[in-house]
């Protein structure tokens, strides 16, 4: 069972971090590392490639990661750091578990069991560089300038940006909430949106963004869920851009606008930036018939939340989807002491599915989980989604600023809170039922509730 697992892990997590990366070294002494041929593995023909499709992305000057492994040379001083954490899945950020839930995502950036092998017996070779006729083409990333989303759709279609703050060096948490007119005259549906910190200096400051869309809509009740305008988008470190599904979007209307919800912290230098958004729009005529919502699925009934120093805490909250609907993505949030959280379906029929179960938690890195086409769930009118998190203020939590604190539910970074972010796609039930009829449901991970 997988309630069973999931209390398992947890206490792993928390109580037994010894015996699990000791549990993590006996599995790469037992691995294919251990048994596999004596080819050698090099830098140049196995090692690089790996990095350029896993890591090149964020480790390459000008990123905000700490080093680059574009290069050998570059690469080579860091080679025994590399290989503690990709054994302990630590890098690239993918902190999903493996082993239950769904499986494919559009972004899966994680290592395989085979790509870590070879790091592994790279570095235990002694990391050599082999031939550098091996070594693949450089790629040639955009600059900091550059829109990720420019390479598959072109330049945004709309930009917008939030008026800029000053953040002093030293000082309390700030929310900047100011707004700005989105510039259309006619309605026109969004496929995607990318957001981000105007420079490389703003990524240091801001925690998160929210781009909540203001727009009256006639006729349209604010409490209906499939046509309430909702978030645009939500940033946070490690996530980039949403991307609609074939067929879905957000509608813009004129008159709207954006506000803003910026949450900006110290970091011991003074720094003014801004947050831009850009909306990559549907070609005019060309109407989605489905809009998508992002929403926030909170795992604290109330939004309370209480725990106490030196302990460990879990909590569980229900939402019911009103109408038929696929869920997009999953994307925890949480601070500190956040440690895991999970979210499942209780369906009508009385089975429970667990969608997706995020065992390791890291503040560092928002990851957004984007399900594959064929994976998103599809999920019937009534089912309760169940959001569960878990928290760790102990010594035991590496991020823990402080164990000795009493914490509460907050928007201060030290403070805490639990939800997850997702995109949901409210379907009709003619749709529904077709969807149904080709595709058989997916029990590996259900269990008949008791």
């Amino acid at each position: 069972m997988w309630e069973a697992k999931l209390q398992v892990d947890w206490a792993r997590t928390i109580g037994l971090g010894a015996l699990r990366f000791a549990v993590c070294l006996s599995l790469s002494i037992l691995s294919p590392a251990a048994t596999a041929s004596s080819q050698p593995v090099t830098f140049a023909k196995d090692v690089a490639p790996i990095f350029q499709s896993k890591c090149e992305e964020c480790h390459r000057k000008g990123t905000v990661a700490p080093m680059s492994l574009v290069t050998y040379q570059e690469a080579r001083p860091w080679a025994k750091a590399i290989r503690e954490r990709v054994l302990r899945r630590q890098m690239p950020p993918w902190h999903i578990d493996k082993t239950v839930g769904i499986q494919r995502f559009q972004n899966d950036r994680s290592l395989t069991d085979a790509q870590i092998d070879i790091i592994v017996r790279w570095v235990d070779s002694g990391a050599p560089l082999g031939d550098p006729k091996d070594l693949p083409a450089p790629i040639k990333w955009p600059d900091d300038e550059q829109w990720q989303l420019a390479k598959q759709f072109g330049e945004p279609d709309l930009v917008i940006k939030s008026e800029p703050y000053t953040m002093p060096a030293h000082g309390q948490d700030v929310w900047w909430k100011p707004a700005t007119p989105i510039p259309v005259t006619e309605a026109r549906w969004v496929r995607a949106v990318e957001m981000r910190p105007g420079t490389l200096a703003g990524r240091r400051i801001t925690h998160h963004a929210l781009a909540k869309l203001e727009q009256e809509e006639p006729g349209v009740s604010a409490d209906d869920p499939a046509n309430s305008p909702g978030l645009l988008m939500e940033w946070a470190v490690g996530k980039q851009y949403d991307e609609y599904r074939s067929g879905t979007g957000k509608l813009l209307l004129p008159g709207s606008q954006i506000r803003w919800d910026i949450h900006l912290h110290a970091v011991g230098e003074t720094i003014r930036d801004h947050v831009e958004l850009g909306i990559y729009l549907y070609p005019k005529g060309e109407l989605p018939k489905y809009r998508t919502r992002l929403t926030l699925f909170a795992s604290t009934p109330g939004f309370v939340l209480d725990i106490p120093p030196n302990s460990v805490a879990q909590t569980q909250d229900y939402h019911v989807l009103k109408a038929p609907a696929r869920l997009e993505n999953f994307q925890p949030h949480m601070h500190l002491r956040g440690r895991a959280m999970s979210m499942q379906a209780l369906l009508p029929d009385g089975t429970a599915r667990m969608l997706s179960y995020v065992d390791h938690f890291n503040f560092n890195w928002m990851t957004n989980y984007i399900y594959a086409d064929d994976a998103a769930p599809v999920l019937p009118k009534g089912t309760i989604l169940c959001i569960t998190s878990w928290y760790d203020n102990t010594t035991a939590n590496p991020n823990n600023p402080d164990p000795n604190q009493w914490v509460g539910y907050g928007d201060r970074t030290v403070d805490e809170m639990g939800h997850a972010w997702v995109n949901v796609t409210y379907i009709s039930e003619d749709d529904y039922k077709n969807w149904l009829a080709k595709h058989k449901p997916d029990r590996s991970s259900a269990d008949r509730l008791q």
